[in-house]
């Protein structure tokens, strides 16, 4: 796949078929592609924690909100959860902030996760005291995102705001999910 393909097939997936596991060779090689990624000044504050086997992921899965404009809809259900987490943290002993560092890792995840067949969704809306307590992590490594990872059981297409300029996803009466986006000629700024 060319670097845009990847791109357009890398959409905020939420239902995965669970039976299809992550092992823990691909949650390291897509943390590996974030480590090669471009960090501010070099600094390289981030860490991670990976998640593959049922009890990490029953003790994470709690501490995670999924899709605010779904209004209706609380999380995947049993059988559709993912198969694997990838929880970045600051190293605060390193940088007391991660500055632009997750959204590149998270990018470099997520399209190496594409790459291989699988998808995923970048969480912030996380618990992020109890899911400190339920895994133990220490004080110095504040948790920024978990990136949840699965094989894909849901349709996720794109599509043009509409006159409205309403940018909110949605799901049709066949589980499709619906992602506004703005036309690129709304996004460009010509001066001159």
């Amino acid at each position: 796949m060319t670097v845009k393909e990847l791109i357009l097939a890398n959409r905020s997936f939420r239902r995965f078929d669970e039976s299809i596991p992550v092992g823990r060779e691909e949650l390291v090689e897509m943390v590996d592609c974030a480590r090669c990624s471009a960090s501010a000044a070099n600094r390289q504050p981030l860490k991670y924690i990976l998640a593959w086997t049922k009890d990490m992921n029953e003790r994470i899965f709690p501490t995670l909100a999924w899709a605010a404009y779904l209004k209706d809809w609380k999380g995947p259900a049993k059988g559709e959860r993912p198969s694997g987490y990838i929880i970045i943290l600051n190293d605060k002993r390193i940088h007391p902030q991660a500055g632009i560092d997750p959204g590149i890792a998270c990018q470099s995840i997520l399209l190496k996760a594409v790459e291989d067949g699988l998808g995923g969704c970048i969480i912030a809306t996380v618990k992020k005291q109890e899911l400190a307590a339920a895994l133990h992590i220490p004080q110095y490594l504040d948790i920024l995102v978990v990136i949840a990872v699965g094989k894909p059981v849901e349709t996720v297409v794109l599509e043009e705001v509409k006159e409205d300029g309403d940018i909110k996803y949605y799901r049709d009466e066949q589980g499709v999910h619906h992602v506004p986006k703005r036309k690129l000629s709304d996004i460009i700024v010509e001066f001159g």
